[in-house]
């Protein structure tokens, strides 16, 4: 495999591992012919070779972003040379070497960083400040890494724009939109204690919902701010705490520890159903139908007109990817090993068993799903693929340690030698 070095920032030492946790260690190591077997039974023949990786330095315990065709390093500070966090730009072409575009110094007192977004040329870094559960946002010229503003809150991608939230230790709060470049709040409403859902479309945040312990729920929009509707849910009842959830065009409530869930439409906040279940710790759209899933293990795919339950399954923990007719899920081996399988939206059946991986990290909706099995001294790279339902085997990786992300068709990953390697997957 040929390898670019873009060359050395600094005369480090070779890295350790991060001490962060990551989800894309691998599995323990297998024999030589397991490894074959694999490469054989999954691909159809042996993987992609003479695929090229390209060197990128960095710190021990930096972290990395993929956001479109950037690459971004949060390298933590250097108490020996007495430098703080630092931001590492570069911009990923077609082919060839990543360009190193700006290094940048993020503000003293921040923690690690746990979000980052690039928008309308703002780059904005979330972490938490120290201990009471405190966040702060700080941003960066995208263009020139200049230091730009920061305030407390956590930042999400919003239509036309950013939110930030904060929140303190009894979960009360406020959502403010803010202004980029310059951080000026547009619009702020307080929040009431853990009672905020932001419903999530392609170009983010596109709807807000404050629920209060009352039964008073609201529906704000999210560019103005301004109260769409509002009602109360729970009329002639105590106040009691519940769950609620924007998914696609329904706020869904839990009740009574998770046996009651409730479906009501955005516009006029009308009920359209109620069933009863058991143990139900959250919702997600599942293609055509709405997956309500148990807080122990399992899942119910219900009719989102209805409530009425189409299929179930108590082996199935969790959705990933949702296309062509058919979900992605995810379901735990006696060895505590994940488990992927498609299976058919409508009524549930499993099509194909794709084994067991590690996934690389992603935040892009449409990055490929890429998993990951350590094989004797090799990292074996696999897309999940949905729509043809198998694994396919596209690199066998050597000297990396892992902590992986993917977007865009690039794979990051950690190199034992010393910083990321970066492979193209297509």
């Amino acid at each position: 495999m040929t390898v670019i070095d873009l060359g050395e920032l600094r005369d480090d030492p070779v890295p350790e591992p991060s001490r962060r946790r990551h989800r894309s260690t691998g599995r323990p190591h297998r024999l030589l012919a397991v490894l074959a077997v694999a490469l054989v039974t999954l691909a159809g023949g042996a993987p992609a070779v003479g695929r090229s990786a390209v060197s990128v330095p960095a710190r021990p315990g930096t972290d990395v972003f993929l956001v479109g065709d950037r690459l971004y390093l949060v390298e933590p500070p250097d108490l020996d040379r007495g430098e703080g966090q630092r931001l590492t730009a570069y911009r990923i072409p077609a082919d060839g070497p990543p360009v190193l575009l700006w290094h940048s110094r993020l503000p003293d007192g921040g923690g690690d960083v746990v979000a980052l977004l690039d928008r309308d040329g703002t780059v904005l870094l979330t972490g938490p400040t120290g201990g009471g559960g405190a966040y702060r946002t700080v941003t960066v010229d995208a263009r020139t890494g200049r230091p730009g503003w920061q305030q407390p809150g956590v930042a999400f991608a919003a239509v036309d724009g950013v939110l930030i939230q904060t929140g303190d230790a009894e979960g009360t709060g406020t959502v403010r939109r803010v202004e980029l470049p310059s951080g000026r709040a547009l619009w702020s409403v307080p929040t009431p204690p853990d009672g905020i859902d932001l419903g999530h479309g392609p170009d983010g945040v596109d709807r807000m919902v404050l629920s209060a312990p009352s039964g008073e729920v609201e529906v704000r929009d999210v560019r103005s701010g301004a109260r769409l509707v509002a009602r109360d849910l729970r009329p002639g009842e105590l106040p009691s705490w519940q769950r609620t959830q924007l998914v696609d065009d329904l706020l869904v409530t839990i009740r009574d520890n998770g046996a009651t869930v409730t479906g009501y439409d955005l516009d006029r906040l009308d009920r359209r159903w109620s069933t009863r279940l058991a143990l139900v710790g959250y919702l997600s759209p599942c293609g055509p139908l709405l997956c309500a899933y148990r807080q122990v293990g399992g899942v119910w795919a219900l009719d989102p007109a209805t409530g009425a339950t189409r299929w179930s399954d108590p082996h199935w923990q969790a959705v990933l990817r949702v296309g062509a007719g058919r979900l992605l899920v995810t379901a735990a081996d006696s060895d505590g090993a994940t488990r992927y399988t498609v299976v058919e939206a409508t009524t549930g059946r499993p099509l194909a068993e794709l084994g067991d991986w590690e996934l690389a990290d992603w935040t892009d909706p449409d990055a490929p799903l890429i998993g990951l099995r350590r094989a004797d001294d090799r990292l074996l790279v696999a897309e999940l693929d949905l729509v043809e339902a198998r694994a396919r085997v596209v690199d066998a990786l050597s000297g990396v340690l892992g902590d992986c992300h993917v977007g865009g068709h690039v794979l990051v990953c950690r190199r034992v030698d010393g910083g990321f390697g970066l492979w193209r997957l297509r």
